[in-house]
């Protein structure tokens, strides 16, 4: 059964980190295109970061480059994203998505995916 589970959301304060993971089952995750996405009620699904699969590259949306990083550990079957310098405006559902067959810049965007998790809640307060 091929099942992507999110987990390491949390409360934190402004200005902290925090460190998801997308766990696979049922296939190999280093041979899927990585995505990180967010929303927020009411506003459609945005592209945070995303891994490619043919070569590698990692991508960053505006509002999180320099801040967030994405990686892969392999051998845990995890794609992980760390989230430095946290804001208000990061306050999100995260979700977490794969698909074989997307190259490039174009993990940025959701729709292509075939597979994605169930969320995992971030909240920014003081």
């Amino acid at each position: 059964q091929v099942q992507l589970v999110e987990s390491g959301g949390n409360l934190v304060q402004p200005g902290g980190s925090l460190t998801l993971s997308c766990a696979a089952s049922g296939f190999r995750l280093k041979d899927y295109a990585v995505g990180w996405f967010r929303q927020v009620p009411g506003q459609e699904r945005e592209g945070v970061s995303c891994i490619s699969v043919m070569d590698a590259g990692t991508y960053y949306g505006d509002s999180v480059k320099g801040r967030f990083t994405v990686f892969r550990d392999n051998v845990a079957n995890t794609v992980h994203l760390q989230m430095n310098g946290l804001q208000f405006e990061d306050t999100a559902v995260y979700y977490c998505a794969a698909d074989p067959v997307i190259y490039g810049s174009d993990c940025l965007t959701p729709g292509p995916y075939d597979y994605w998790g169930q969320g995992t809640r971030v909240t920014i307060s003081s």
